[in-house]
């Protein structure tokens, strides 16, 4: 065994070897995998070796169409067979919401490059004669997806790696992880040490054994997951025999299971509600191919729906039930990305889907630590997607939700319940009391909107549809009421956002924002440090605020920050609320260790409530001596002011695009502050609104948002960062490879588009953009939504540059259905920022 090595990945799994194999491949070859038992003898080895395409995730897709077609070039290259099976699968839609589903998805597809076709059930009955048809509306295929076997795979990626000088090392255990003075690592294990630059956990179900080691809390706790294989069934054996065509993969998401054939027989695999989490500590240290006992009593509904829609299924007997853990993560999608708090450690854990993803997680993975960067944006599977606040208890009740909402619908306002409320800042309670309907960021609760007194969704429009899966809303809340019906087109809140919007634009609205990320950076070097990171220039007068931008090292928008110096030499740093530990461990990776620069996360000390409207000058000076007029408080200024008798940093920025301020307070002093504003403001007709409201306003103004319009995809400039830019102040990261990029010619550009014949289904974010009247696409929307003040539906989006021409009309494809759009002048909503600067 190599006593040193570039990267020591842990785990012999697929996902482990994958990763391995990405890494020898693009050129490291002094590179080791360690395994405590065999390869496979995790989970990977009861895996039924699905390779679904479909996910809503845009992260998560790109990495399983990877997969796929690398799967087949891999058995190409190695000579060895995976047992890639082409067969298709098909996809089963009983409703309309899931038709919607499946109309949204097939867009995101088609934005990535994969093929997916629509099927009636006619032509569902041809390609599985079995399958009883009645009740389905349609279906959907990927043509190019199949099943593979987990451990020929695993076996193909070993032989893989080890063909470019990798290193594989079985029944090796690691027992401890020491970081180095110089950030690299020691490998201690039961056959020697090893010294390594970089280290990968790719360790499943013993991910939290691995945190454990180098002092991390990683959210990862499997669920044990159960599938059936049955006896041979005589119809399906003699229609292989007369040369009938493998069966493909079937599904049906409105029951919750998938179906495919496996050895002359079927194997079902249910999603069911009730599945538990297990190896909460990790597996016991003698674990191997681990299996638990069955319980066929949790699946009897989803196999009774089986057997009504595959008949042949309940007429034989019952071969073999699998019981095995996979892990999951709450939101279901895996981790893949640098560790927070330490350097050189990377994760590749949390896969519920490991053998579809593990091609294309090792891929990115191995780009990430190569090239310093991933070509994908891979904002949905970041590790530090998650706080702290994913501890234990949450991951249990979050995980076990995350498995049994597998199949059903993702609709695009869904908000889960497990593990809330979680975080709340003081004025939740005021908020609930006026009507607020809560959504969750980083495990905050922040208002989405605001119900009317005694609101509530009517009863005949709640869980409509008689199947397992049909949850079209959040349980009822604190006020007994259910008051949201989720939906892929315009649903109730939809009136309510437009009034919370009106009262902005003619009076004086609040939103609390506290779930906003902080930090304070200071020190002697602070200055010239923030110069070198962000793309903008930091403003020399204090009290002045800039929009900066962390660009990655070719020019791509990894971070936004808003910035102010609150003190001479003291710099108040402001992110988006859900990147809190992104955000802040880039920072605190990048910074000087001579202790020139400091750095302090204040997330939860600080409050922060948002005040516009055209009359939030009068209401916040009838609060504070500070002159709020434009020559004393210009925009994009900010300075200390007491509101009452309490006291805040106001700083007259906001996102909705009217005259406002954000007051940044003592944690402590919010419900004091928030009382005060809405007795003030009584006379001005003050009512709060939620982050869909500022969301269409902001929409109006063409203002980005990570990692939509803003991505590691784009560059700066493609983002229409410009004025953010100046690579004329000095270097900064992504500087020459920004200038570069640009003097090359840019390959997208961010427009602003209208969209036309919209009754009752905005674009969402994800939809293709095509030439008029072909199927050339050219481009992908990034954000979408109705404008209240413009009163039209409009959507943000990436084009190629020759087609983004003021005036220029394209197709957008919203739910299965062209629509024309137009482009339109940026910030359509006052262009000339006339009600900002009021």
């Amino acid at each position: 065994m190599r006593d040193k090595a570039r990267v020591v990945v842990i785990g012999g799994g697929v996902v482990g070897v994958a990763t391995l194999y990405h890494l020898a491949k693009k050129g490291w070859s002094d590179v080791v995998l360690v395994e405590r038992r065999e390869l496979t003898s995790g989970s990977t080895w009861h895996a039924a070796g699905l390779l679904p395409l479909f996910n809503m995730s845009y992260s998560v897709g790109q990495i399983h169409k990877y997969s796929v077609r690398f799967y087949q070039e891999l058995a190409e290259e190695t000579g060895m067979d995976t047992g890639f099976r082409k067969v298709s699968n098909v996809r089963l839609a009983r409703t309309r919401d899931r038709w919607d589903e499946y109309q949204y998805y097939a867009g995101v597809a088609r934005t990535i490059g994969v093929n997916v076709v629509e099927m009636t059930p006619e032509e569902i009955k041809e390609r599985w004669p079995y399958v009883d048809t009645d009740g389905i509306l349609g279906a959907i295929t990927h043509p190019d997806d199949g099943y593979i076997q987990p451990a020929d795979l695993t076996q193909a990626l070993a032989r893989g790696a080890r063909n470019f000088g990798a290193e594989i090392n079985r029944n090796t255990t690691v027992l401890g992880l020491e970081q180095q003075p110089d950030n690299s690592w020691l490998v201690k294990t039961d056959k020697g040490d090893i010294h390594a630059e970089h280290v990968v956990s790719a360790t499943g179900n013993f991910v939290r054994k691995t945190g454990e080691m180098v002092g991390l809390e990683i959210p990862v706790i499997p669920v044990e997951h159960q599938y059936i294989v049955t006896e041979p069934i005589p119809a399906i054996q003699e229609f292989r025999k007369s040369g009938g065509a493998e069966l493909c993969v079937l599904r049906e998401s409105d029951s919750s299971w998938y179906m495919r054939e496996e050895a002359g027989g079927l194997l079902l695999g249910p999603y069911e509600k009730g599945a538990p989490v297990c190896y909460v500590d990790g597996p016991d240290p003698n674990s191997e191919y681990e299996l638990f006992q069955d319980d066929l009593d949790r699946l009897m509904p989803h196999v009774e729906t089986a057997i009504m829609r595959v008949p042949y299924f309940g007429e034989v007997g019952v071969k073999k039930v699998y019981n095995g853990a996979i892990a999951y993560t709450p939101d279901g999608s895996p981790m893949v990305g640098p560790a927070w708090d330490l350097k050189n450690f990377w994760l590749n854990e949390g896969h519920s889907f490991g053998v579809t993803a593990a091609g294309g997680a090792g891929w990115q993975l191995a780009e990430w630590i190569v090239e310093g960067e991933p070509s994908l944006d891979l904002t949905g599977v970041d590790p530090r997607r998650f706080g702290p606040y994913a501890s234990r208890g949450y991951l249990k009740a979050k995980n076990e939700e995350a498995y049994a909402n597998v199949f059903t619908m993702h609709y695009p306002d869904e908000e889960r319940a497990a593990g809330r409320p979680l975080k709340t800042a003081p004025c939740y309670s005021r908020m609930a009391d006026l009507g607020a309907v809560f959504g969750s960021v980083y495990g905050w609760e922040r208002p989405n909107w605001f119900a009317p007194a005694g609101y509530e969704v009517p009863a005949e429009e709640l869980d409509v549809d008689d199947t397992l899966t049909n949850d079209n809303h959040p349980p009822a809340d604190h006020t007994g009421k259910i008051r949201e019906r989720w939906s892929f087109r315009r649903s109730n809140y939809f009136p309510f956002v437009g009034e919370e919007v009106k009262n902005v634009t003619n009076g004086v609205g609040v939103l609390d924002m506290s779930a906003f990320a902080k930090i304070e950076v200071w020190g002697p070097g602070a200055r010239a440090w923030l110069e070198t990171i962000f793309a903008n220039r930091i403003p020399k007068k204090r009290g002045r605020i800039a929009l900066c931008h962390l660009l990655t090292p070719s020019g791509g928008v990894r971070s936004e920050f808003t910035v102010y110096e609150w003190a001479k030499d003291r710099f108040y740093l402001v992110s988006a609320g859900a990147y809190e530990r992104h955000d802040h461990d880039v920072l605190m990776k990048f910074a000087p260790m001579d202790g020139t620069v400091r750095l302090r996360p204040i997330t939860t000390q600080m409050g922060v409530l948002v005040v516009a409207g055209p009359r939030s000058r009068e209401l916040l000076q009838k609060l504070t001596d500070a002159d709020l007029s434009n020559a004393a408080f210009p925009w994009l200024s900010g300075r200390f002011v007491n509101i009452g008798i309490a006291q805040a940093h106001a700083l007259r920025v906001n996102f909705v695009g009217e005259l406002g301020w954000e007051l940044h307070h003592p944690i402590e002093m919010q419900n004091t502050i928030f009382d005060l504003l809405m007795q003030a403001g009584e006379e001005f007709g003050i009512k709060p609104f939620g982050i869909r409201a500022m969301d269409t306003m902001r929409l109006e103004k063409s203002y980005r948002l990570i990692p939509r319009e803003l991505s590691i995809e784009y560059t700066a400039y493609e983002s229409g960062l410009d004025r953010f830019v100046h690579p004329n102040k000095g270097q900064f990261i992504g500087r020459d490879q920004l200038v570069e990029a640009r003097e090359k010619g840019d390959r997208w550009t961010f427009v602003t588009m209208e969209v036309s014949g919209v009754t009752d289904a905005d674009a969402r974010g994800s939809e293709p953009i095509f030439k008029p009247g072909t199927d050339e696409l050219v481009g992908r929307a990034t954000s979408g939504g109705y404008g209240w003040r413009l009163g039209a539906s409009l959507a943000l989006a990436m084009v190629r540059p020759e087609e983004a021409d003021l005036g220029g009309e394209l197709e957008i494809q919203i739910l299965g259905e062209r629509k024309r759009v137009t482009i339109i002048e940026e910030s359509p909503f006052d262009p000339n920022n006339e009600r900002l600067r009021g």
